[in-house]
């Protein structure tokens, strides 16, 4: 039996994080084993927000491509390629876009959310409004019929939905399926400061930083701010946000054990990070190992250019189909 199609991107404004690790690649990792994955660098959805200095995409680029060969990506179960090596995205993008209401896209909760949190940014342009025409674009031509998407990240995927829906109505049934959302579940990975760990806040852990700089990180994260002494009791459930990363990295029995020490004042703040710094580092070692091997090498290059042939020619055979739907005839 086929395996279900689905597709997701990252865009390559910066670098991975824990919070990537753990909210997006450790789930499109255990995809791979049963879907056939397309996953994309979407390098035109960073320009919505880079415009005025693309100089770093490229760079970002590869090193997103080595972290995700390094966290585990398989390119002999999953696709992987570069968005704007694939023109056929931007054809199928315009003719979405002349089909989408404004409305639509003036109700993304995401818009009216990054205008107010990127405010040194000008993003009053027709690209970041229409941003999610270009995402719907990215699903359908390979006609998905699920992609991976946090609960949060719903609301995107129905006006993919409804795009389909309407040009299907225009040009034909069942040119595109209507993709459904495969929901995962995305633990919380706090920054240092507690808040969403992300490079823009300066509060993350690069999958890149060495073993100094993790365990200098972790030194620093909030720990239970009503508890100055070692001799005071804790409570670290409720007010550690250190103690976010305990439950990704600790056994529920080294949970337990953490949490009797610290209420019981037996186990000091410091003394607790100093041990989770150890457990991130043993965790991201096999990484590290991995990605030193990664860079050695330029066989990322042929893995990529190995993926947007594959991506391009079930992309073509989409836009074939669609412009004989929309123009009711062959081109040329």
């Amino acid at each position: 039996m086929a395996k279900l199609r689905i597709v997701s991107g990252m865009r390559p404004t910066g670098p991975l994080h824990l919070g990537h690790l753990y909210g997006v690649l450790q789930n499109w990792i255990n995809l791979q084993n049963q879907y056939e994955c397309f996953y994309f660098v979407a390098d035109w959805h960073a320009l919505t927000t880079e415009y005025e200095d693309p100089s770093k995409i490229r760079a970002y680029t590869r090193e997103l491509i080595l972290d995700w060969l390094s966290a585990g990506l398989d390119p002999e179960k999953a696709v992987l390629f570069v968005q704007s090596e694939i023109k056929e995205h931007a054809e199928l993008y315009l003719l979405f876009g002349m089909i989408t209401p404004v409305s639509w896209l003036e109700r993304n909760p995401t818009y009216k959310d990054m205008i107010q949190n990127l405010q040194e940014k000008d993003l009053a342009t027709y690209g970041f409004l229409g941003y999610p025409v270009l995402q719907a674009a990215d699903i359908l031509i390979y006609k998905a019929k699920k992609v991976p998407v946090g609960l949060d990240q719903v609301p995107h995927l129905e006006l993919t939905r409804e795009i389909a829906r309407r040009f299907n109505y225009f040009y034909g049934e069942g040119l595109f399926p209507e993709p459904e959302a495969l929901l995962s579940e995305v633990p919380k990975v706090p920054g240092i400061d507690g808040r969403k760990m992300s490079k823009s806040y300066g509060n993350a852990i690069f999958l890149k930083d060495s073993p100094e700089e993790v365990r200098k990180k972790i030194l620093s994260y909030v720990t239970d701010t009503q508890r100055p002494r070692k001799s005071d009791p804790g409570d670290p459930e409720a007010r550690c946000v250190a103690f976010n990363l305990i439950r990704l990295y600790y056994t529920p029995e080294e949970k337990e054990e953490v949490i009797r020490d610290c209420k019981g004042a037996i186990l000091g703040c410091v003394e607790c990070k100093k041990r989770l710094a150890e457990k991130v580092i043993e965790s991201l070692t096999p990484l590290w190992e991995r990605r030193k091997k990664w860079e050695k090498r330029e066989e990322w290059l042929e893995i990529i250019r190995k993926g947007c042939d594959k991506a391009r020619l079930i992309a073509r055979e989409t836009m074939e189909e669609i412009r004989r739907a929309v123009f009711k005839k062959e081109l040329f």
